[in-house]
């Protein structure tokens, strides 16, 4: 009778372990690492040029005349991009406060309560779907037609936070979605076995246990609103305003807009002034960012 691998003790093993592990990394997987660490290598290079060269040019336009005081089209050395910035912030607020209940409720539904061998709920998961990857021109389109023209909201902030909130609401509903998918079962499944309802294991313990994941995502989608420029210049965003907005109907202009009139104009100062206003969007984009990186970190939990 033969005798196995195991009955011979723990050094018998290794030589057929070795000899089934082989030696050394194959080829085919050395290159294929390689080509990942060139195609970073590229990326970073390549983002870290883009970086140094914006801060350059921006360097003698970064002071405080670049949020205190307002587009000058006659002397650029005392323009600045107050009513943008101002802009920027009003519109972005109003689109975290229509999308991000709704995303978040639809996601709920669409996890936790719907059927998914129905087909108007297979429906609705194909059209979030296909409406993530839509370019933003067309919610501009939608946003001029609908919403300005056919509501008669017009030009306004009101206009504007509505066009972002359609733009980013397929993304928050898909990164709710998943966040709720990721909280285990037998969390719900020992909620329930105590007596809560559906409802009360949703808000008592789904919920919570989904929120890190939430706020990331909304966030990310909210960064991304935030460097749009295509459908509010085709809602009429105005190019040059002296004034901050001062509620929901107010005309507004908002960064990247201002980048896009600076950028287009003939004197070089302009340009400084450009640079200066993309470094400005590029800090605020980061402190969103660090802010979704330390919500996650702080209320997430391992199961």
């Amino acid at each position: 009778m033969g005798t196995s691998v195991l009955d011979k003790g723990p050094e018998a093993g290794v030589p057929e372990v070795r000899r089934l592990k082989g030696r050394g990394t194959p080829l085919r997987e050395r290159l294929f690492q390689l080509s990942l660490w060139v195609s970073l290598s590229v990326g970073v290079v390549f983002l870290g040029c883009l970086l140094v060269y914006i801060v350059v040019e921006a360097w003698p336009r970064l002071d405080s005349r670049i949020w205190s005081n307002f587009p000058d089209i006659i002397d650029p050395s005392q323009a600045g991009a107050q009513s943008a910035i101002m802009g920027t912030i009003w519109v972005i607020g109003f689109t975290a406060l229509y999308c991000l209940p709704v995303g978040v409720l639809t996601a709920i539904y669409l996890e936790e309560y719907a059927d998914p061998e129905r087909w108007w709920n297979r429906a609705i998961e194909i059209n979030i779907q296909n409406l993530a990857a839509v370019p933003s021109i067309v919610y501009g389109i939608l946003g001029l037609g609908i919403i300005s023209r056919g509501l008669g909201f017009g030009q306004t902030v009101l206009t504007a936070s509505l066009t972002l909130s359609l733009l980013v609401l397929p993304t928050v509903i898909i990164a709710a979605r998943e966040a709720i998918r990721a909280v285990p079962p037998s969390i719900r499944e020992a909620s329930l076995a105590l007596g809560a309802t559906q409802w009360q294991t949703i808000w008592r313990q789904v919920l919570p246990a989904a929120v890190p994941g939430m706020a990331t995502g909304s966030i990310l989608a909210l960064s991304r609103a935030i460097g749009e420029a295509a459908p509010l210049l085709l809602l009429g965003g105005l190019t040059f305003i002296t004034f901050n907005p001062s509620g929901p109907d107010s005309a507004f202009t908002v960064l990247p807009i201002q980048i896009f009139n600076w950028i287009s104009q003939s004197r070089a100062e302009f340009t400084s002034l450009a640079a200066a206003a993309i470094v400005i969007l590029m800090v605020i984009l980061l402190v969103m960012n660090s802010l979704a990186i330390w919500l996650r970190n702080h209320y997430s939990r391992r199961w």
